[in-house]
Parts: C-alpha cells; structure tokens; sequence
C-alpha cells in the first residue's frame, strides 16, 4: 500500500483480488512475490532504499534475478502524488515496470507518465464482470522492442567473408598454322579448270583399221 494513500476498504479488496489474479496468471513463467494490503514481504532492493511494489517477478532459475515489476492501482490512487512517490522510482529500475489501472482511469494514467516523465513497459486496464476480472492492454512502451532488437543483431554471429574464388588462367592463343600448299598437280587441274580446257585423250583404234594395217 503506499504510504500516502488510505485506500477505502471496498477499492482495497479490489486492489488485493487483482494482486493476487496477475500472481496465478505469471506463475508459470516467473517466481512471483506479493505485497498485498500492508505486508512487506518481497522487497526491491535493500536497506532504506528498499521497495515493496505489489508484484516481484524473479526468475526460477538459480539466482532470482529480477525480471520486471508490476504496480496495481484503483481510482483513487492514480494520481500526481503517487505518480511521483512510487511510479517514478519503478520506471528507474533496470527492468520493466508495468502499470494495471481501472478501464476509466487509462488516459489518466498516461498523462501522469508523460507530464512526469515516467517511462512504463506495459499499461494494462482491468475491469470486473461479475465473478471475473478482465485484464486489457492499452500501452506498450516502443523503446523495449528496439532495445531487444539491438540485442539480437549484438549476439548474431558475425559470419566470416568468404576468400574471393580465383580467376582461372587464360591460355595464350596458340599461332595461326599457315595453310599447306597443294600439290603441283593439283594446282595444274585446276588451272586447266579455270582455263575451261578439257584434257586431250586418244580414241581408240577401230579393229578395220588395224586389219588394213
């Protein structure tokens, strides 16, 4: 609860049951720690800097490593002084700072963080149906997917410029071969070809002269 502010009672277990709905919602993925009402179980930070936002969500893992934290506020309680007594102190942390507010209260809630300054991962609005409790996303800050952004293109694996391949070697031409010269007989054919003469040839004897003979 914070320090500044008498919740009535009716707003204060309304505070508590949504606490208690985001805890069994993140408990798959987070170690979840509350601080509802006026219990200070789950600190951020130590000494007199220490912190009791209503939710602490740690990692499972070995270590607990803070992972981001969430602020549950009702009507009466968005407004400039607790903006600035505990919304203001969250959004400093090294981690994501989420803000549940009633549906009436969102544009309320977002001129706060902007008059002032505050820097919100996620603000989400929630309203009652009866029994149950409908939570709604209505901001989500640019900043945190440029900076995952940023991450990943840092732990991609540089790859490594391939050698260019090499140029295969050009064979020097090789010297034009003359033309062989034909034969003088050949050549003789075809002048006389050319000439348009034809070859002279015998006709043979016919046997009545070789008779007379």
């Amino acid at each position: 609860m914070s320090p500044i502010l008498v919740r009535p009672v009716r707003e204060q277990l309304e505070h508590d049951r949504v606490i208690r709905l985001l805890q069994a919602k993140n408990r798959r993925r987070f170690e979840v720690g509350i601080n509802p009402g006026a219990e200070l179980n789950v600190p951020v930070g130590s000494g007199t800097s220490a912190m009791y936002p209503d939710l602490v969500l740690q990692s499972p893992e070995r270590g607990h490593r803070l992972q981001a934290v969430i602020e549950v506020e009702t009507g009466e309680s968005v407004n400039h002084l607790e903006a600035l007594a505990q919304w203001a102190h969250y959004a400093r942390l090294r981690v994501p700072f989420h803000l549940y507010v009633p549906a009436g209260m969102v544009d309320v809630a977002r001129r706060l963080c902007e008059d002032n300054q505050i820097h919100v991962a996620e603000i989400w609005s929630y309203h009652a149906i009866g029994d149950q409790v409908r939570f709604t996303l209505v901001h989500r800050s640019r900043e945190a997917p440029a900076v995952a952004a940023r991450k990943r293109v840092a732990e991609a694996p540089v790859a490594t410029p391939r050698p260019p391949a090499a140029t295969p070697r050009k064979r020097p031409a090789s010297p034009a071969v003359a033309p062989r010269r034909a034969p003088a007989a050949g050549r003789k054919a075809k002048s006389s070809s050319r000439s348009g003469r034809k070859p002279s040839k015998e006709k043979p004897k016919s046997a009545r002269a070789q008779k007379r003979r």
